[in-house]
């Protein structure tokens, strides 16, 4: 196999600057500079699960080119924002300069994370949609999350459901499962230059290699690196158009499924914290 880990920081990086232009496609980042106010539909939709998030010392892994990562900030959270996309922490730290959000970004993959950010100083580790699916061990991820936790830090995600990305998104008929919903050693080689959201320019890096995780693997993997789960929530919405054809739009900025709404979840949010004892 090619090396993931350059094959998807090449698509990346390409997905960075397409995402972050300041006209109305892409991420639209423009509404964070006219609105100092303004978080991320994101952040927004789990903000009563969130809770609180005032003064703490948090990281945002994977966290591109920082509009979830700002939206933290503005919540009141001390916030570091990890990515391994130059590209991306580039526009991220162009967008912050525009908008006066204080956000720091390092540079470096996740499982490199203990070496460029102290072990076990953030009161939370927050994880964005579209994650987990990029990483090759929840295992590996998991310890991670462990190591960078404090004592009585906690860990919030939320994430595409395994259920989903076994969907072919091909085939808008109905719902067809043709991929692994366990993690697997091979990864799901793919070649697409479009992106999630709608761009005005063609992604050149079409190669992207995923892994899935279903939502056992995922929550032992958080109990065997000592953390202890308090949330587990799955939802009937993701926030993109993940099933094209089959999808509503609601007002919250979310997808839902249309004709076959609840048969199936979306997405999910988790909690984990890591005992103080």
């Amino acid at each position: 196999m090619t090396d993931y880990l350059n094959a998807n920081r090449d698509n990346w990086n390409d997905r960075a600057s397409a995402h972050a232009t300041r006209t109305g496609v892409g991420y639209q980042v423009q509404r964070y500079i006219d609105d100092r106010k303004l978080i991320s539909d994101v952040v927004r939709f789990d903000l009563d699960r969130l809770g609180p998030v005032e003064g703490l010392r948090t990281v945002h892994l994977q966290c591109h080119i920082g509009t979830d990562t700002l939206s933290l900030a503005r919540l009141g959270a001390r916030v570091t924002g990890l990515d391994f996309s130059p590209v991306a922490l580039d526009e991220a730290r162009r967008l912050v300069a525009e908008t006066g959000d204080d956000v720091e970004f390092v540079e470096a993959d996740v499982f490199s994370a203990l070496s460029v950010l102290e072990p076990q100083s953030f009161d939370l580790v927050y994880t964005g949609i579209g994650a987990l699916c990029w990483l090759p061990s929840v295992e590996r991820w998991a310890a991670v999350v462990a190591g960078l936790l404090k004592p009585g830090g906690r860990l919030f995600i939320r994430e595409g459901h395994p259920i989903l990305w076994t969907m072919d998104e091909r085939l808008t008929d109905d719902l067809h499962l043709r991929f692994p919903y366990f993690e697997q050693k091979d990864p799901l080689e793919w070649n697409d230059d479009a992106s999630y959201v709608e761009t005005d320019q063609p992604i050149t890096a079409t190669t992207t290699y995923e892994w899935n995780h279903g939502v056992g693997e995922i929550v032992t993997a958080l109990l065997d690196a000592g953390l202890r789960l308090t949330m587990l929530v799955e939802h009937d919405s993701v926030p993109w158009r993940a099933l094209p054809g089959q999808m509503l739009l609601r007002p919250n900025g979310e997808f839902a499924l249309d004709a076959l709404a609840g048969v199936a979840p979306l997405s999910y949010t988790i909690q984990a914290v890591r005992p103080t004892a």
